[in-house]
């Protein structure tokens, strides 16, 4: 007899069950690259969702970030105001042109960019600023709108963890300049792989569909509003398959059940965790008012002087996986190499060593939840 896994995984990709019918539905219909049928739901859904200007499907966040660098004609030596907590794609895309990110330091309570060290951080070589809306939970959009204007500088949101996620009822993504999402298997709504470029500016909208479109006007084309298709731009080929569109529009037939999901999900560890922030041995995630987040992780702060690695050692021994997170980019060989700092880390620094991300995916029981604080529990003991 087969004993049962007691493994916890940090995270399991959901399928709502109809992911396999749709790609057939793709397959049948003998239309397999980019923008056909399931594209173009994926593009209404999502400019219906967020209402931003034009939503256009990419092969990942990574490529939709991209995209942002070239609409914003980044080239050698400009700067991006950016986190350095954040995946090495938000400076990546930037640098891939030349750029110099400039990093600045986090807020304490959210761990996304601290508004009030973007100021200081501003150049004449300054060309955009850049935010991550971490776990979900939006930035201070409102202080960090009111900086961009007073310097005629676009803002980027890599909303990378943020589908479903809003700041004051505004989707996020649909604020700044442009946003980008992810569709990654790590993420609330997957294919995968996969990602969205969101336009909120009406300026870029017909230069993003020819640089998603190797740089020709195909998409133009397509439409009849010209008679051929040329190159037009530089671009390269930014559209993921039908088959990924296929898969995702079963994702986003389900994104408010998947939401609501992995929000008592968030609840119940916030509850379970509740004593432990009591008691001074770790802090729970800080969700201010104007934001309604999305549950896409559920991450803990241990106590000062608590060595992480113990801890997840100590969970993994009890077949539980839970994770760290990014190690700062402005530490890191890159980082030092093509960017330089715009304030001092402390924050960032501090906190990015002790965060632990719990396993968090829909399917987890009440008794894994509790479980695994258990465990949490014991080895912060």
């Amino acid at each position: 007899m087969n004993t049962p896994s007691r493994k916890i995984e940090f995270n399991r990709p959901y399928m709502t069950g109809k992911e396999l019918n749709y790609i057939a539905q793709a397959k049948f219909g003998n239309m397999l690259a980019g923008d056909g049928p399931f594209t173009k739901k994926c593009h209404h859904w999502l400019e219906a969702r967020t209402q931003a200007r034009k939503a256009l499907l990419t092969h990942s966040c990574t490529a939709a970030l991209e995209m942002c660098a070239l609409l914003l004609d980044i080239g050698p030596g400009d700067e991006i105001i950016m986190p350095s907590f954040t995946f090495v794609s938000t400076a990546n895309a930037f640098v891939l042109r030349g750029g110099v990110p400039v990093f600045v330091d986090i807020r304490r309570d959210t761990l996304n960019i601290d508004e009030t060290r973007i100021e200081a951080a501003i150049t004449s070589r300054t060309r955009a600023i850049v935010v991550v809306h971490y776990a979900g939970v939006a930035c201070d959009m409102d202080a960090i709108l009111d900086i961009a204007a007073r310097h005629r500088l676009p803002v980027v949101e890599d909303a990378a963890q943020g589908v479903m996620s809003a700041y004051k009822g505004k989707a996020l993504g649909s604020i700044g300049d442009l946003g980008a999402f992810s569709f990654h298997e790590t993420k609330n709504v997957i294919a995968g792989e996969g990602g969205a470029l969101l336009v909120n500016h009406p300026d870029f909208i017909q230069r993003a569909e020819i640089i998603r479109e190797k740089g020709t006007d195909r998409s133009r084309f397509f439409r009849g509003e010209v008679d051929k298709y040329t190159w037009q731009d530089i671009g390269s080929s930014y559209l993921p398959g039908e088959l990924t569109a296929a898969f995702l529009w079963a994702q986003f037939e389900e994104a408010e059940s998947i939401t609501e999901k992995r929000m008592n999900l968030w609840r119940s560890y916030h509850a379970l965790c509740e004593r432990l922030e009591a008691d001074g041995v770790l802090r729970r995630p800080v969700v201010p008012e104007d934001c309604s987040h999305n549950a896409h992780m559920y991450y803990v702060l241990l106590r000062p002087g608590k060595r992480r690695q113990e801890v997840l050692d100590a969970l993994r021994g009890q077949d539980i996986y839970a994770v760290f997170h990014y190690v700062p980019l402005h530490s890191s060989p890159g980082g030092k190499r093509f960017g330089r700092l715009g304030s001092t880390m402390e924050v960032t620094d501090t906190l990015s060593e002790s965060l632990i991300r719990l396993p968090m995916w829909i399917g987890l029981t009440p008794e894994q939840q509790h479980r695994i604080v258990d465990a949490l529990d014991k080895a912060l003991a």
